[in-house]
């Protein structure tokens, strides 16, 4: 089991290696929540997330065995690019396994800081049993993700730094994949300050940890690791050193879905102007979801843990946030296709203050009278009474809308 002061020696050998991140009030989020909301950005991390704190305390506690067979490590995005700058900077050769759908930014991010990378497993758990079955063959250091005491003492520097900046906090929320995260946090927060209320927060997909509490150990549970805009907590296991920790020191699991993890994504760019990747926006979800009670004025640091993004599919994120908050209406209508249909529609839409975002004017189709056409809106509305409003006010003209 890892302690306080494994972690504070950690602290040490990591100083000046990693950034100390910022602690950053956010007016808006206390404003919403009646709490005072702090954000801890690891996405401002180098690597863009806190995975290496972890992986640069594995190689430079063990440095001279590994310096020249090597590393191996398995990831799907995050923990892949911590090892390879980690090594990069202690001059290691690095391997990585990634699931053969990993997406190519992250491959490419990963290649970028000097790793060889080999696309291999269709699932994380597939892709780290092939590293760890390489790592053996070939004498390499393998870098677990998340279940090893070393990788999880790195992390918990973290909780370190909350309490040094802020060390009346009352709640830390930490998101939950494999439990390496929570596991070193919740060491160091509780140690220094034993009143403080640990909350781990996991995607609805794949709740694994709150599975294992309520199974008392670690269980495997069938869930889809891809397609999820928390890829980088969507863990079918926790880790079994990771799951002792959460067990004793955690004081609950709470659970967010994809709705409220798109919408936290939102309001993090749009108030904050921060980029979370889904995994380090689930806090956020969290705390504004209503399954989580904090009295009014506790002081509750939510740990952002990374910010590696697919620019690909930014702009999904943002559009299903807003449909989220009711700020996008999509509707289709049938129109006479004559001189004036179309401008009557839009000008009434105008007059009803909405923002046309996308417009798609369809003529031929199959179900469609000769003399019609479908056109499809997209609007930008102010939220879901606006939408209400130009549903009825679309209706008591006449028109026939099918909301999308």
């Amino acid at each position: 089991m890892i302690s306080l002061d494994d972690i504070e020696n950690a602290a040490k050998l990591l100083h000046g290696k990693v950034l100390h991140t910022p602690l950053v009030y956010s007016p808006t989020f206390s404003e919403l929540t009646g709490a005072e909301v702090y954000l801890k950005l690891e996405n401002l991390q180098r690597g863009g997330s806190f995975k290496i704190r972890g992986a640069t305390f594995k190689i430079r506690s063990h440095l001279d065995e590994i310096k020249d067979k090597g590393v191996i490590a398995a990831s799907v995005g995050n923990h892949a690019q911590g090892v390879a700058l980690a090594a990069r900077a202690a001059s290691v050769p690095a391997t990585i396994i990634m699931p053969v759908w990993a997406s190519i930014a992250k491959q490419q991010a990963t290649r970028g800081y000097g790793a060889q990378l080999i696309l291999q497993g269709q699932s994380l758990v597939e892709s780290i049993a092939v590293g760890q079955r390489m790592a053996a063959e070939t004498a390499k250091t393998f870098i677990h993700p998340y279940d090893d005491e070393e990788v999880m003492t790195g992390q918990g520097t973290i909780g370190l730094e909350i309490l040094e900046d802020l060390p009346e906090a009352d709640y830390i929320l930490v998101p939950v994949g494999g439990g390496g995260l929570i596991g070193g946090i919740a060491t160091a927060a509780k140690a220094l300050r034993p009143a403080i209320h640990i909350v781990g927060v996991q995607s609805s997909a794949c709740p694994s940890a709150r599975e294992a509490l309520r199974a008392g150990r670690p269980v495997d549970l069938n869930a889809e690791e891809r397609g999820t805009l928390a890829d980088a907590i969507m863990v079918t296991r926790v880790g079994d050193s990771a799951f002792s920790i959460i067990n004793r020191l955690a004081d609950e699991i709470v659970i967010v879905d994809e709705e409220q993890i798109a919408s936290a994504i939102l309001l993090l760019l749009e108030r904050k102007r921060i980029l979370a990747e889904g995994a380090g926006a689930v806090p956020l979800a969290a705390l504004l979801g209503g399954s989580l009670k904090i009295p009014k004025g506790s002081r509750v640091v939510l740990v952002i843990s990374g910010g590696n993004v697919d620019s690909l599919i930014l702009d999904r994120i943002i559009a299903k946030g807003l449909l989220f908050e009711g700020r996008l209406m999509r509707f289709s209508v049938c129109l006479e296709d004559a001189p004036g249909s179309l401008a009557r529609l839009l000008d009434l839409v105008a007059r009803l203050e909405a923002n046309v975002v996308h417009i798609h004017h369809a003529h031929n189709e199959r179900d469609l009278p000769i003399n019609f056409a479908r056109v499809e809106l997209e609007l930008e509305t102010k939220g879901f009474e606006q939408k209400r409003e130009i549903d009825e006010a679309l209706k008591a003209e006449g028109y026939r809308i099918v909301l999308k």
